[in-house]
């Protein structure tokens, strides 16, 4: 388990102009367990969980806060990783353990404030598509013994936003539950399977939308979600949410459309309800053009909505998930679509990218 001063690893770099210019390096001095300050941790990378996040920093256009400007730097991508401990000199861990990483390295507990968001793994610091890397050992989490390296790198994004959507007004320890609960999941990729398998995990009834009925097919029969609308076929399909609910509406929506979903998501949330903002795959700006659109205070005022935007969670959010669903006796497995080897790293962006995926993309690192 020794990492000599002479050893050399493999990384990827993004010059953050798009997924083409991915470059492999394979002479990069490997950190040693000498380089190590108090309380970091050396962790060889095992699997590397891929996230829609990670398209944006190659391309360059990630950037929500001042504390995210990209500067077209060359930087190690991704932020999701299971691996081991190698080297320690942290209380925390011991060499052997096995970990996850947290996505915001700083956000042990609460609301995200913009220093911690200046922690981000994959930008602004360097990511996790690397052999070796040195974590504060605040910045880890344990592993669910029962789950593989592939299927535990999927959660540091994907479950733990899904679970602060369903649960960010909940206090720790007491998660939403029942199946007088409805989500609704925008949706097959990586949050909303996650948010589909926790739902469940937690006894609420879930409606799924997909452009794809095979899609759908799998979220029913394999995962259990209630109900399942293909928006192609239904461009309407707030309304028939309602119908599924009785004309009461979804009390958690996981908002991942953005521009053409998020007045439909408006229309069919319950009186109360929480929109949880989590992406936009149909657009960042508003559509000019389309006619008099009510503007989101109307929209919000019409079902005395809350709108939430959802910047992942913070560490005990984290634990408290995992303790919670993904134990032994529930047999929650994260749904992995498809496992790519490290020299291939460019290839799962671009499937990434494809939105053919059912679940999550990993790389597998070592």
């Amino acid at each position: 388990m020794a990492t000599p001063a002479s050893m050399k690893q493999k990384q990827w770099l993004t010059s953050q102009t798009g997924i083409q210019h991915l470059k492999l390096e394979e002479e990069v001095p490997a950190p040693t367990a000498e380089e190590l300050g108090d309380g970091e941790v050396l962790v060889r990378v095992g699997s590397v969980g891929l996230n829609y996040r990670d398209l944006e920093v190659c391309a360059g256009t990630y950037g929500h806060h001042a504390s995210l400007s990209q500067d077209q730097a060359p930087i190690v991508p991704c932020s999701d990783m299971c691996g081991r401990v190698l080297h320690s000199r942290s209380p925390l861990w011991r060499p052997g353990a096995r970990v996850l990483s947290i996505f915001n390295q700083s956000h042990l507990t609460g609301q995200c404030t913009e220093a911690e968001l200046s922690t981000g793994l994959g930008l602004p610091l360097p990511g996790v598509l690397i052999q070796y890397r040195v974590f504060p050992g605040s910045g880890l989490v344990a592993v669910p013994a029962h789950l593989s390296d592939e299927e535990a790198c999927t959660l540091p994004i994907a479950a733990v936003t899904a679970w602060m959507a369903l649960n960010s007004f909940s206090p720790v320890g007491r998660p939403v539950r029942g199946r007088e609960k409805v989500v609704l999941l925008q949706g097959t990729g990586g949050v909303s399977i996650a948010g589909l398998q926790i739902a469940k995990a937690l006894g609420l009834r879930v409606i799924v939308t997909s452009s794809e009925d095979e899609k759908l097919r799998r979220a029913r029969e394999e995962l259990g979600a209630d109900f399942g609308i293909n928006y192609r076929k239904t461009p309407e399909w707030g309304k028939r949410v309602l119908e599924f609910t009785g004309g009461r509406g979804a009390d958690v929506i996981f908002e991942t459309g953005g521009t053409y979903t998020l007045e439909k998501s408006f229309e069919c949330v319950a009186f109360g309800g929480v929109i949880s903002a989590i992406g936009y795959l149909s657009g960042k700006e508003e559509q000019q053009g389309e006619g008099n659109r009510l503007n989101a205070n109307v929209l919000a005022l019409k079902r005395n909505v809350t709108l939430k935007g959802i910047l992942n969670g913070p560490r005990d959010r984290f634990e408290e998930m995992l303790e919670t669903v993904y134990t032994e006796e529930k047999g929650v497995r994260p749904v992995v679509d498809r496992v790519f080897e490290f020299e291939r790293a460019r290839e799962a962006l671009e499937y990434l990218a494809s939105g053919k995926h059912f679940g999550k993309v990993v790389v597998k690192v070592s």
